[in-house]
């Protein structure tokens, strides 16, 4: 009877390369928010794919950014504590990423001794001689990688990946069971699926001084009724939440709640609430209330 696989693997690099795009492609499911915008992901968050012989459980991790203040601290202690429990390293890049950014988190990357993949997203944006160029310059810098050129939008050459990654992982029976496909319970999806409508919906600096907190959650077996309650830092970002005669607060919560019935596959009555809550950045009571590690 053959071995059955299983094993860590964490995708880390800069903000906004597709880590998220690719995890969300792997799992085959909306685990991972995905905007336009850097600093999406916000946490380690775990994608679990289950095959008959094997179990590999992927996680995201924010882009790794020199934290300026408490928040970030926070998002790189997840990128930083993806190093420490992986069985495989995949690191992405893209083919706009000047390849020596963050070297000091390269020198550590290189110095883990387990199995490291460097994917370089993007390649639908380059030529055939940058791309080539870009491979030389990431072999000098991390010469033990395995390099794999992928466009995560076009899925091209994300199935190759994916089997090298399974072939990589260490003989273990499954750390979770076999129908989970997530570490995290349904209403983390809520508050990463309302955030992310703010992040599409709002300008400039409002979506990184916004938090989501679940307040309500209860499901019958027809609905799921939902009170959530979005966090800013200042009463201007309140008003230009809830927009005019309450106009842009709407549109988030109805993009939200359709969303948030795609996912969980019910009928959805969602009440979304402002409050302002000056500190919520810089505070570790208040960060440790919102599921942020900061120890």
């Amino acid at each position: 009877m053959p071995m059955h696989k299983a094993g860590f693997v964490n995708i880390v690099g800069n903000p906004n390369v597709g880590k998220s795009t690719l995890m969300n492609l792997f799992v085959g499911e909306r685990v991972s928010i995905v905007t336009f915008k850097a600093q999406t992901t916000r946490h380690r968050i775990m994608g679990i794919v289950n095959t008959e012989d094997a179990q590999i459980v992927f996680s995201d991790t924010p882009g790794v950014l020199k934290p300026n203040y408490k928040l970030q601290e926070s998002m790189l202690h997840f990128s930083e504590s993806a190093l420490a429990d992986a069985d495989v390293l995949v690191y992405v890049t893209d083919v706009l990423e000047q390849p020596e950014k963050n070297r000091d988190f390269l020198e550590r990357v290189q110095k883990m001794e387990v199995p490291l993949l460097l994917l370089i997203n993007k390649i639908d944006k380059t030529d055939q001689k940058h791309l080539e160029e870009l491979v030389e310059k990431w072999r000098e810098l991390l010469p033990r990688a395995e390099i794999f050129p992928i466009s995560a939008l076009a899925k091209f050459n994300v199935d190759t990946v994916l089997s090298r990654i399974r072939s990589l992982l260490p003989d273990s029976p499954p750390y979770f069971d076999k129908d989970q496909w997530t570490d995290r319970p349904a209403r983390f999806f809520v508050t990463e699926i309302i955030r992310e409508k703010i992040l599409l919906y709002y300008d400039k600096e409002i979506p990184y001084s916004v938090e989501v907190s679940v307040e309500r959650y209860h499901e019958s077996e027809e609905k799921i009724e939902i009170d959530a309650v979005i966090y800013v830092e200042r009463d201007s970002q309140k008003g230009i939440i809830i927009g005019k005669g309450g106009r842009a607060l709407k549109k988030v919560a109805t993009e939200a709640r359709l969303s948030l019935e795609r996912f969980l596959g019910k009928k959805v009555f969602l009440k979304t609430f402002v409050k302002v809550d000056k500190d919520w950045r810089s505070s570790d009571r208040e960060l440790r209330n919102f599921g942020y590690n900061l120890d």
